[in-house]
C-alpha cells in the first residue's frame, strides 16, 4: 500500500528550539469584515448532536471538540435547535430536575436545548455587509454568546451557513470583553475596549 514512499530524513534537535507561532497578517478589529470571525460552515463541519443524547454526552463531546456549542439535529438532518455550555451548565438542568423530577444523569438534549422556534439567525447578506463591532453589538443586545448565519439563498431549503462566538470573536480580538450589560452603540463597545 506504501510501496514507492521512503521515510524523510530526520535531524536531531539541540541547542534553543522555538515553536512557530501563527502569523496573522490582519489581525482583527471591530472594524474588521465580520466574516472574519465567522466560524464558516462551508468550510469547517459543524459540531452536531441528536435530541436524543444526554446532556452530559453532549457536554463530554463539547469538551473533546473544543466547542461551547452543538447544533441538534432530527434524524432527517435538519435543524431541531442548539444547545450551548451555558445552557448545559447553568440553570435549565437544576430547573428541569425541580419541575420533572428526573436525575440529573437522565436530561436528555431536547430537554434543555434551545428549540429551533426560539432561535434566531442573522441573514447572510448582512453579514456579508457588516463589521466586527455589528456583530458583537448584536450579540450584546440580544443577551447570547453565540449567533447562527442563515443563508436564503441557497437551492431548496434555507441552510444556516455560519456560527458567531462570543468567545471565539475575543480570542480573534485578542481581548476580553464583558457580554452583560447591553451596550447602546458602537461607540459603547469602543470605549469598554479602550477601558480594558
Amino acid at each position: 500500500m506504501m510501496n514507492g514512499y521512503k521515510s524523510l530524513d530526520v535531524q536531531y534537535l539541540s541547542g534553543t528550539v522555538r515553536i512557530s507561532q501563527p502569523v496573522s497578517p490582519n489581525p482583527v478589529t471591530l472594524d474588521s469584515p465580520a466574516l472574519e470571525v465567522m466560524t464558516d460552515l462551508r468550510k469547517i463541519h459543524a459540531a452536531v448532536i441528536t435530541p436524543s443524547i444526554t446532556m452530559e454526552i453532549a457536554n463530554t463531546y463539547m469538551m473533546q471538540r473544543g466547542v461551547r456549542t452543538l447544533l441538534v439535529m432530527n434524524d432527517d438532518d435538519s435543524l431541531a435547535g442548539i444547545i450551548t455550555a451555558t445552557d448545559i451548565l447553568g440553570e435549565k438542568p437544576l430547573r428541569f430536575i425541580q419541575e420533572r423530577g428526573v436525575k440529573h444523569s437522565e436530561i436528555l438534549v431536547m430537554d434543555i436545548m434551545t428549540p429551533l422556534e426560539k432561535l434566531e439567525a442573522i441573514p447572510l447578506e448582512e453579514v456579508e455587509r457588516a463589521r466586527v463591532g455589528n456583530i458583537m453589538v448584536s450579540l450584546r443586545e440580544s443577551g447570547r454568546l453565540h449567533a447562527l448565519v442563515i443563508d436564503d439563498n441557497t437551492i431548496g431549503l434555507p441552510r444556516i451557513c455560519g456560527i458567531f462566538s462570543w468567545t471565539q470573536i475575543e480570542k480573534q480580538l485578542g481581548m476580553i470583553i464583558t457580554p452583560t450589560n447591553v451596550a447602546q452603540s458602537f461607540a459603547e463597545i469602543e470605549s469598554t475596549l479602550i477601558a480594558s
